[in-house]
């Protein structure tokens, strides 16, 4: 799913797309999403994106003037697997546009439209962040470790690491594929324990001897897990883009994959863990793992794209291919030559059938039974063997039903 570093690069292509433009009419939503109804109608308005953790906030904010008069609106997104969102001609909306802001003439008419094929995701018109949720690790670093540290007792950490880091009570924007870079870097155990491993950072202080610059050049050398968290997100901002995932589009994803060093990559192995969320690692996987859990280490191949809900794709069947999936994109079968369908060995032509008498037309009809009516065997005296397979009827019709 959308992790921090998505959710920010959104609120910056929202911004950059729309910072110009002027919006108006009512909030359109969807028939068939179940999110509540969007209250909001002006002539003329802006928007304007923010980004917490996994959390994107939009401002629908009514220029002076407007009708009706009213204050502004915030609605708060959690974009779920699949959420993004992309601006688009009003007579062109994309495919599971669930919520749609439209712009006001003149101009083009366009749509900003929040997009989610899967429906995970959320809306909240109220505009308040979900509470719970901790500091955003990208925002609010300073506040994110004090939060962690300060809470070390709680039992969040009782649990393996891995599944620590996506608990957003304390690490808001760390996500499944931030979590595996992370633990890899810093090559920690993916199943130990999150306390045995957060106390440690309590005891690090840096030299009272060593300058401000120093100490900088010092943690940039050497981070720890807590200054990776806010770095790595950083990081992936940095790549550009509008976030990874086929909708990115090819060249961002190809980009955001190259910046990979375990989630995905060959030769890592992988487990999951008690909420059933894969974990990419390499090596020991701790003294917390499952017990019974199979590791299994990704074989090199080609490069498969790494879908929104945060897993590797299952490869392909090798095996031959359905009747019912042998279509064209428009649906419709495709066109057959007279050496078979597409893929059929080629065979020599063949001469054309004689015309058929009327003997011969009467006698081939009365070789093939119609439709919906099952031919008889022919009756025989019992203990006959049967001519065609050489055995009783009793055993033919034995075969039959077997």
């Amino acid at each position: 799913m959308p992790e921090g570093p998505e959710l920010r690069l959104a609120a910056r292509y929202v911004n950059e797309a729309c910072g110009a433009l002027v919006f108006g009419g009512r909030v359109e939503k969807s028939a068939v999403s179940r999110n509540p109804e969007v209250p909001f109608e002006s002539s003329a308005y802006r928007v304007a994106a923010a980004a917490r953790g996994k959390e994107l906030r939009l401002t629908l904010s009514p220029l002076p003037g407007a009708r009706p008069p009213r204050p502004p609106l915030a609605v708060v997104f959690r974009l779920g697997m699949s959420g993004c969102f992309r601006l688009a001609p009003a007579g062109e909306l994309p495919r599971h546009a669930h919520l749609r802001f439209y712009t006001a003439p003149p101009g083009p008419p366009r749509a900003l439209c929040f997009v989610d094929a899967r429906r995970f995701g959320r809306w909240d018109p109220g505009g308040r962040w979900q509470p719970g949720r901790g500091p955003c690790v990208l925002l609010e670093y300073q506040q994110f470790r004090e939060n962690v540290l300060r809470n070390l007792s709680h039992k969040a950490f009782d649990r393996p690491i891995c599944e620590a880091l996506l608990d957003q009570r304390f690490f808001n924007g760390i996500g499944n594929y931030l979590r595996a870079e992370i633990l890899h870097r810093l090559k920690i155990p993916p199943f130990e324990k999150a306390r045995t491993v957060l106390e440690a950072l309590k005891q690090r202080r840096p030299s009272p001897e060593l300058t401000l610059s120093q100490k900088i050049g010092a943690r940039l050398r050497n981070p720890d897990l807590l200054e990776l968290c806010h770095a790595l997100p950083q990081e992936v901002v940095r790549l550009g883009g509008k976030g990874y995932g086929p909708a990115a589009g090819e060249d961002d994803f190809a980009v955001f994959r190259a910046w990979l060093r375990c989630y995905g990559v060959a030769g890592m192995s992988t487990l999951r863990d008690s909420h059933g969320r894969t974990i990419w690692f390499q090596g020991d996987p701790g003294p917390m793992a499952p017990k019974g859990g199979k590791s299994r280490t990704k074989k090199a191949q080609k490069a498969r794209q790494v879908p929104e809900d945060g897993e590797a794709p299952p490869a392909p069947r090798r095996g031959r291919t359905p009747r019912h999936s042998r279509k064209t994109a428009g649906g419709d079968p495709p066109p057959t030559s007279p050496q078979g369908p597409p893929g059929s060995e080629t065979r020599l032509p063949q001469a054309p059938e004689a015309p058929l008498g009327p003997e011969n037309r009467k006698r081939k009809g009365r070789g093939r039974p119609s439709a919906g009516r099952r031919r008889r065997p022919p009756k025989t005296k019992a203990g006959t063997p049967s001519r065609a397979s050489g055995g009783t009827p009793a055993s033919r019709q034995e075969g039959l039903l077997a």
